[in-house]
């Protein structure tokens, strides 16, 4: 009978702690409540959101079933063999290769590959208002600029060397197109700057990348390209740049006022190299100038900037504030300038950014591996006010998990990558707008983007964690198998029907592929070499060292501190974010870098499961 008793006592037991569970939410109901997702209105009948799943059970919190965990510690933890990453390497060398080889045969000199055709295209010169392609095509021989340094990164030094060569024999910009400042700057006369400094690198971490008889000509190309694109900060009242300008003739008479902020405030990097190496300060001090005035417009109420401006009034068009298209490579280059150049103003506007970026735009629970609530996300919303704007987010905002890897914000840069990344899985591709309350693209289109991989190998080499090896697999095989086309791979029309539009982006192979090239690639010279280097938004590479650190111009440049009173490099620390390297637990540098209930969350809410 004695035993009777224990049990009987143990079943009481049990059910008198069920019940004091469930008399706990009425105990404390705004327990572990922090912010939530503010929906404006339902969602329609059939769709979850991201707070029912905590209403039905999910896996908000702590809680989850060890079933799932397993099932998620199986598939990406442990170790990834040696003989499979050196056949990703190969497969990812294989698909930049692929595509250039298909450029060079059947759309060389022209600007840009139509894969499904096997064809070139430029500028639609019957159609000047066609954006999409005259924005970025300037007739001169863009896919071949844009690959020069991914080329050397691969350490193909005698296709390097040959395409260098064809380059400066071939290429001019006394060209009558019209272009917009920014994809010039970035696309081309990033490429050109970054291939010059790897040829003339005394070191030649990638093999011998030297060009015979070499006098600098990339170097006169990309200044002479910088000077073609000046009128466009000409006769502004603001000093913020026209978008675009005619690189023969100069801004168009019609001229749109209005640009938007990533496009007017990211040309600093590109513009403060070529001042610096040629000790001509003209460029870096309009491009200074403008991220300037753009600051001084933003918000007094909240400290954010709208997407889209009158360059001639200075008032906001677009007020909405985000980290995606019209916004994004600001604040990226807000740290990248600083983290190149060392001038101490643009790290504290970076950090004055990113503090207003936490406090208006970031929703979910405080920190990313810890609580219950939704995951960290990033929203859309009025400069002026902090409130919600839209449901959607676009695929351009995913390389901000990559930017808060290099100020250390590892924590919260997990959880975002993790969201995208469930994304990604249930596509295949990115959506070029993703509305996260209906768990539907709002634009259906894939451009064979770089954003989440760029994240991806980031995150790689911040944790080491075999989880990014296993995403940059998955993003590896989806782009073989959905893009790949007759003669290179094909921007995807539709992410859920799979079909295909006639162009490769030259962003495919300056940036997707190289960095899935160097995620699986452990020996690069990148990695190993011990020279530092950065990348920029095109993802042309460029060595971070002294002489880009010192400015002969201090009295030119208005509010420059002295070279002496710059930040050094192990000074840069971002404010305000809820963690950094050093709180991902040793635990878990080796395992999932989200526990497995929370990616499961996850997988929940963009309805992968």
């Amino acid at each position: 009978m004695q035993w009777r008793s224990l049990v009987l006592g143990l079943l009481l037991l049990r059910l008198g702690l069920q019940a004091l569970l469930a008399l706990l939410p009425a105990l404390a109901p705004g327990l572990c409540l922090r912010r939530r997702f503010p929906f404006p209105f339902p969602p329609p009948p059939g769709a979850s959101h991201w707070g029912s799943l905590l209403r039905r059970g999910g896996d908000g919190g702590g809680g989850g079933g060890a079933a799932a965990g397993d099932e998620y510690e199986r598939r990406y933890s442990g170790a990834f063999p040696p003989q499979l990453r050196a056949r990703l390497r190969d497969a990812a060398r294989g698909m930049f290769v692929f595509g250039y080889d298909s450029y060079m045969r059947h759309a060389f000199p022209r600007d840009e590959l139509d894969p499904l055709h096997c064809r070139g295209r430029g500028p639609d010169r019957h159609d000047p208002s066609n954006l999409n392609i005259n924005d970025v095509l300037g007739n001169y021989s863009l896919t071949l600029i844009d690959a020069l340094d991914t080329l050397a990164v691969m350490g193909n030094s005698s296709e390097f060397q040959k395409a260098v060569k064809l380059v400066i024999d071939t290429v001019s910009f006394d060209k009558d197109s019209t272009v917009q400042v920014f994809e010039a700057t970035i696309r081309v006369l990033g490429s050109l700057l970054s291939a010059h400094i790897i040829i003339t690198d005394t070191k030649q971490p990638f093999g011998d990348m030297t060009i015979k008889d070499y006098d600098n000509e990339l170097l006169h190309m990309a200044r002479d390209l910088a000077v073609r694109l000046l009128p466009a900060f000409e006769n502004t009242k603001t000093g913020i740049p026209y978008p675009r300008v005619n690189l023969k003739k100069g801004v168009p008479p019609d001229s749109n006022n209005e640009t938007c902020t990533a496009g007017a405030g990211s040309l600093l990097v590109e513009f403060g190299i070529l001042s610096r190496l040629l000790g001509d300060s003209t460029f870096e001090w309009v491009a200074r100038r403008a991220v300037k005035a753009l600051w001084s417009l933003r918000s007094n109420n909240t400290g954010l900037l709208g997407n889209v401006v009158n360059i001639q009034t200075g008032h906001w068009v677009g007020k909405q504030s985000g980290l995606g298209a019209g916004s994004d490579s600001f604040y990226e280059y807000l740290l990248k300038s600083y983290i190149l150049f060392g001038e101490k103003e643009d790290l504290e506007m970076f950090n004055d950014a990113y503090r207003n970026i936490q406090n208006h735009l970031r929703r979910g629970r405080e920190a990313c591996n810890e609580g219950e609530g939704d995951p960290p996300l990033y929203v859309n919303v009025n400069m002026f006010t902090g409130q919600l704007m839209n449901t959607w987010i676009d695929s351009l905002q995913a390389f901000f998990p990559g930017l808060q890897v290099l100020i250390g914000d590892v924590e919260d840069a997990i959880c975002l990558h993790a969201f995208y990344y469930a994304i990604w899985k249930r596509y295949g591709a990115l959506p070029e707008r993703y509305n996260w309350q209906l768990q539907a693209p709002d634009v259906p289109f894939y451009p064979l983007r770089p954003e989440l991989v760029e994240s991806t190998y980031l995150l790689y080499q911040a944790t080491k964690n075999p989880f990014y090896l296993h995403v940059g697999m998955d993003i590896l095989q989806s782009l073989e198998k959905y893009t790949k086309a007759k003669c290179g791979y094909a921007t995807l029309h539709h992410v859920v029907e799979k079909t295909k539009e006639d162009r490769m982006e030259s962003f495919f192979l300056s940036e997707t592929c190289k960095y899935l090239y160097l995620l699986f690639d452990e020996e690069n010279p990148v990695h190993k070499s011990g020279n530092k280097y950065m990348f920029t938004t095109e993802g042309h590479i460029v060595s971070v060292d002294e002489r880009f650190r010192n400015s002969l111009w201090q009295d030119i440049l208005p509010g420059e501190e002295d070279s002496a009173e710059k930040i050094k490099p192990n000074e840069l620390k971002a404010v305000n974010f809820s963690s950094n390297c050093n709180r991902v637990p040793d635990e878990r540098r080796y395992l999932l870098p989200l526990k497995s209930n929370y990616m499961r969350q996850i997988d929940r809410m963009v309805g992968l499961i």
